[in-house]
């Protein structure tokens, strides 16, 4: 303590001295003497650029197709398709800071992330903007690491990518802050064996601001046994505001399943099943007189998917999935999706993807339909 208070007065002394020296040794004397404390008192920074904040990095992607469909006669044909076209830049500020913006620029381009997350703790990561909804497993899954042409019906129906309640495709991300970490490494193999994440959203999706004074909670809590096994449980309480008839419907949600993502032998595993309860707004009759008559459907629905993908040769891996989706909770309300893909991938930049769909609508294959599709994805 009292080095921490002589030094800095016999600093300002010395200094002062220095201005009314009289000669040339002494001049040197008192310099050599100056620069001796001033290290002791303020030692230098030794900063490194990538201290302060790395090098941005710059990439994107294009996911390119083209779509055969049975029905094709009776919703607009068949034909080649921009499915997405993406960029991005991410990096650190900081050491501790990670930042994320990234816009997608077909159709009508707009921001799709922007966020910041302070990470200095694995265990704690704070991150706030705009950003994927925690919810379910699939939904933070990259359209390359899918292994199927498309999410399922769960994810796009339960998550925000043309949602049931009537929330037009948000990419399944909201605007919101989301605090998430892991934890319980193995002794093993050190792989984290517990993850969780809880977040508040506006429930309104990507760049919309909130529509009424609620928020939506979502947390999740997932478990690994093992290495690259997850088993994980979700949970979703909130509501959703249509902007233009100003209806507003419940939104609550569970969900259950579990993931395996082979890093050694490349099997890929997922399984889940959600559930929701809530109004669709677009059932909502104004002009009916009674409160339970202004619903035409139910506000139950609920789906499962299960994906299975198995490596048949270094770049080639085939992709089999089981999807059923239920509008209304009901066996009449279901559409089931049994989809075969096999992907091609020469270059860790470059996808190649052939699939095939067959679709059947409620308990019978009167609605059936078949769907083939050849998609190309490139990044950069």
């Amino acid at each position: 303590m009292l080095k921490k208070i002589l030094l800095p007065l016999a600093f300002c002394l010395l200094s002062s001295v220095m201005s009314h020296a009289e000669s040339v040794d002494d001049e040197v004397f008192l310099d050599t003497t100056y620069k001796t404390l001033q290290n002791a008192v303020l030692p230098k920074a030794k900063w490194k650029r990538s201290d302060i904040a790395s090098v941005p990095k710059f990439g994107g992607y294009v996911i390119g197709s083209y779509k055969y469909d049975s029905r094709s006669a009776e919703y607009g044909g068949d034909g080649f398709g921009l499915r997405l076209a993406r960029v991005y830049v991410d990096g650190t500020v900081m050491k501790d800071f990670k930042y994320r913006l990234q816009f997608e620029l077909n159709g009508t381009p707009h921001v799709k992330d922007a966020f910041i997350a302070w990470s200095h703790w694995k265990e704690l990561e704070v991150k706030v903007g705009e950003f994927k909804r925690c919810f379910t497993f699939e939904n933070p899954y990259n359209p390359w690491d899918v292994g199927v042409g498309d999410y399922s019906q769960l994810t796009k129906k339960f998550s925000g990518f043309g949602d049931r309640c009537g929330e037009k495709t948000m990419g399944g991300r909201d605007l919101g802050l989301q605090i998430q970490g892991d934890a319980f490494c193995s002794k093993r193999d050190g792989h984290a064996q517990f993850h969780y994440a809880v977040a508040v959203y506006n429930g309104q999706g990507i760049n919309q601001r909130d529509r009424n004074r609620k928020k939506d909670f979502i947390g999740n809590i997932q478990w690994s046994p093992v290495k690259d096994l997850w088993i994980g449980a979700f949970g979703w309480w909130g509501s959703w505001v249509d902007t233009d008839t100003k209806v507003a419907v419940d939104r609550n949600r569970l969900a259950v399943g579990l993931k395996y993502e082979g890093r050694e032998n490349n099997w890929s595993f997922r399984a889940e099943y959600a559930r929701s309860w809530g109004y669709k707004a677009s059932d909502y009759v104004a002009a009916t007189e009674t409160e339970a008559a202004h619903w035409k459907g139910g506000d139950k629905a609920d789906a499962w998917y299960l994906t299975v993908g198995a490596p048949v040769w270094r770049w080639i891996k085939v992709y089999g999935k089981y999807d059923v989706y239920r509008d209304y909770a009901t066996w009449d309300s279901m559409h089931t999706i049994y989809s075969l893909s096999a992907n091609l991938q020469p270059h860790k930049n470059l996808l190649l993807q052939l699939q095939y769909n067959y679709h059947t609508l409620g308990t019978t294959t009167a609605g059936s339909y078949h769907q083939a599709w050849a998609q190309a994805y490139f990044r950069f």
